[in-house]
């Protein structure tokens, strides 16, 4: 079913860490949006009740400089306020729904998704307390294991609390990952074998958040699963061409390979379908998500995280597994709003 004439305001940019992923995620979802007869205005919370339009996505995102940490911790300090000041602008008056094209904090976090409720607005994607609950892991891993669903081991450290590297290592295995609790995109994620190297990562996990998680390392593919709706979409297989899945090998072309569906046997690939719906109910998800996971030569499967407000650039990987099924670009965004809107029925 297709609504046209909608008046949707386009969220993206945002004073996340993930800034300039959503600014392209925003530019793929805009083209859609107007090629499905809506009426678009892109609004950049960053700047409060100034709409400054989509100039801000139609400039070479790619080649920018990815912001420094200073930058990104003055963009935050300077702006956070102007997330409530964006919400309460005359601009959302008579706004039909709200699209999301926002990672991270203060995006994917339940923040801007408590503002609009309050606000009375509509937007897609989860709600205020599956989106808090899947962006925080340690809270997310909490609730798999509650589940019985898969996950690596792990701790949670908090800021100036003290931490035995040695007891690390001995409860969690002779290789760490270290990440901040909430932050996408592999943002200020680090594996380390050693003392100094773990005390080090842990410093730098503080640098992005006031919580760190310390999990066990798990040798194995990276798998995806999208959901879209209440289905499970193909699975896809990430082979970066060296080391792991980070920031530069998500967003830079050529240095990734993404396999669709994932050349795996059947039976795992049902079960990792099966463990992703089940991740994505337990947290209390909503119209859709991207799912991620750990595959063994053994064959076991560890879910790592739930994202709710998945990546939508050209190399995006819920666009892919939809292309998979027959579900183009812009029948995937129009899906996205309608079971949206579904919640507001």
């Amino acid at each position: 079913m297709f609504v046209k004439n909608m008046k949707i305001a386009l969220l993206t940019g945002g004073i996340s860490s993930e800034r300039e992923v959503a600014l392209s995620s925003g530019r793929g979802v805009l083209n859609a949006l107007r090629k499905l007869g809506h009426n678009v205005i892109v609004i950049d919370p960053i700047h409060g009740s100034n709409i400054t339009g989509e100039d801000i996505i139609f400039t070479d995102v790619v080649s920018r400089e990815y912001p420094s940490l200073e930058k990104l911790r003055k963009m935050q300090s300077d702006n956070s306020r102007n997330l409530i000041e964006c919400i309460n602008s005359v601009i959302f008056d008579d706004i039909d729904l709200a699209f999301l094209a926002l990672h991270g904090k203060y995006g994917e976090d339940g923040k801007i998704q408590t503002l609009l409720s309050l606000r009375g607005v509509k937007y897609t994607g989860s709600g205020i307390e599956s989106s808090c609950i899947a962006m925080d892991k340690d809270y997310s891993k909490t609730v798999f294991m509650h589940n019985g669903i898969p996950t690596p081991h792990w701790q949670s450290l908090r800021k100036n609390s003290n931490h035995n590297s040695a007891m690390i290592f001995s409860t969690l295995g002779r290789k760490i990952v270290v990440k901040p609790s909430d932050e996408g995109s592999t943002v200020g994620l680090r594996i380390v074998d050693n003392g100094e190297e773990l005390a080090e990562a842990i410093e730098y996990g503080f640098s992005f958040s006031s919580k760190v998680l310390v999990e066990e390392y798990i040798k194995g593919r990276e798998l995806t699963v999208s959901i879209l709706g209440k289905d499970a979409l193909p699975v896809i297989e990430i082979k970066p061409k060296e080391g792991f899945y980070d920031y530069e090998h998500k967003y830079t072309k050529g240095m990734t390979e993404y396999i669709c569906p994932a050349e795996i046997p059947g039976d795992i690939a049902q079960e990792a379908q099966k463990l992703a719906l089940a991740a994505f109910d337990s947290l209390g998800c909503e119209v859709y998500a991207r799912v991620d996971f750990l595959l063994t030569d053994s064959g076991n499967l560890f879910c790592l995280e739930v994202n709710t407000l998945p990546g939508m650039t050209e190399l995006s990987l819920v666009p892919k597994a939809a292309k998979a099924t027959g579900i183009e670009f812009n029948d995937l965004i129009d899906r996205i709003i309608n079971l949206s809107l579904k919640k507001y029925a």
